[in-house]
């Protein structure tokens, strides 16, 4: 895991302004370490603050060696493209890094070890292969259903919605309330950030729902558990839902979407279907006729970036009195009012 006072560089070259830059742009939103810059030479000399919603101004750079020069020591690959495979063209990238001492996070399918081990050119000198199992779980028995605290899943629409973010800001937010609150990172994003967690979909299927079981037992002095989402149970190539529904057993759900789409993203012939029977259907699979707890969705975490302030807000506006639930962008206008709602219910 990362030391919070390593110098941090993301590589993102090519993949700024595109759906697979998620892994880089978490990054740059919620990692607490410094981060000396952002590499993509199509927008050097910017600043990710014309991309993101973010407080510090973080600036992109034209290639390895200017970070390098501003002292990073660890080089991120800031990308999560469908399948996790690690462009060709960054191998070159990968071996100018090491060899100019840097460490290396990974979050891809594709590992750096050991392939690349033979170019690390000291003891301290280390790469993190994010993705990469480090137990191999029991099959899951349901054990979680028995804890007494909450926990709540993060489904969504489609892939790459916005599930990790809404739960880091749920997390965020109620430890901010004083709250007695875990966090179950299951992708490549949240382990980078807190340095624990499951890499859900590099586990076998069978494994999966088991690794999930753990992680979540094992946060059961915890007030409420927030506990990251994967895929959808809509996308045809996911199938991460279950394992996490029936690892977590959780009480409370929270959906996520974004407020631009109206079929998957890919494949596009998918329809999005009505959001009541949408959410009626995963309340239905998390309960299952009341053999696990009975979870319902408390809210919706819309992605509403592609939006102006006001066309946002009637989004807002007009989900919520679709659903009859509580809605909010999580970036915008944060959750305040989905996470007050659950600590009452």
């Amino acid at each position: 895991m990362l030391n919070s006072n390593s110098r941090v560089a993301v590589y993102m070259e090519g993949h700024i302004d595109s759906d697979y830059g998620k892994m880089g742009m978490g990054i740059v939103r919620y990692l607490k370490n410094p981060i000396v810059g952002v590499v993509d030479k199509a927008f050097e000399g910017r600043s990710m603050k014309e991309f993101i919603n973010i407080s510090r101004d973080i600036k992109i750079y034209g290639n390895l060696q200017d970070v390098v020069a501003l002292g990073a020591e660890v080089l991120i690959l800031g990308i999560a493209p469908s399948g996790g495979r690690i462009p060709e063209s960054w191998n070159q990238i990968i071996e100018k890094a090491l060899e100019a001492g840097l460490n290396i996070v990974n979050g891809l399918h594709d590992l750096l070890r050991p392939k690349w081990q033979k170019k690390i050119k000291s003891k301290d000198q280390w790469i993190w292969d994010v993705r990469l199992p480090q137990f191999i779980p029991t099959i899951a028995t349901g054990k979680a259903a028995s804890l007494s605290n909450k926990r709540v899943l993060f489904i969504g629409t489609d892939m790459a919605v916005g599930k990790m973010t809404s739960a880091l800001e749920f997390y965020e937010d109620l430890k901010k309330k004083d709250i007695n609150v875990g966090f179950v990172a299951t992708g490549q994003i949240g382990i980078t950030l807190t340095g624990n967690g499951i890499p859900l979909d590099a586990f076998k299927i069978d494994h999966a729902c088991g690794a999930v079981e753990k992680v979540v037992v094992e946060q059961a002095d915890k007030e409420i558990v927030i506990i990251e989402g994967q895929g959808s149970i809509l996308h045809p190539g996911s199938s991460a839902t279950l394992p996490l529904m029936r690892g977590s057993c959780p009480t409370h759900l929270v959906l996520c979407m974004r407020a631009d789409k109206m079929t998957l993203r890919s494949p596009k012939n998918i329809l999005i279907p009505d959001l009541n029977k949408f959410i009626a259907l995963n309340e239905d699979l998390t309960n299952v006729i009341d053999t696990y707890p009975k979870a319902k969705v408390i809210g919706i975490c819309a992605n509403t970036s592609m939006l102006s302030e006001e066309g946002a807000k009637n989004f807002i506006t007009e989900i919520s009195k679709k659903t009859e639930l509580k809605a909010t962008d999580p970036v915008r206008f944060g959750v305040s009012n989905i996470s007050t709602y659950l600590l009452d219910n």
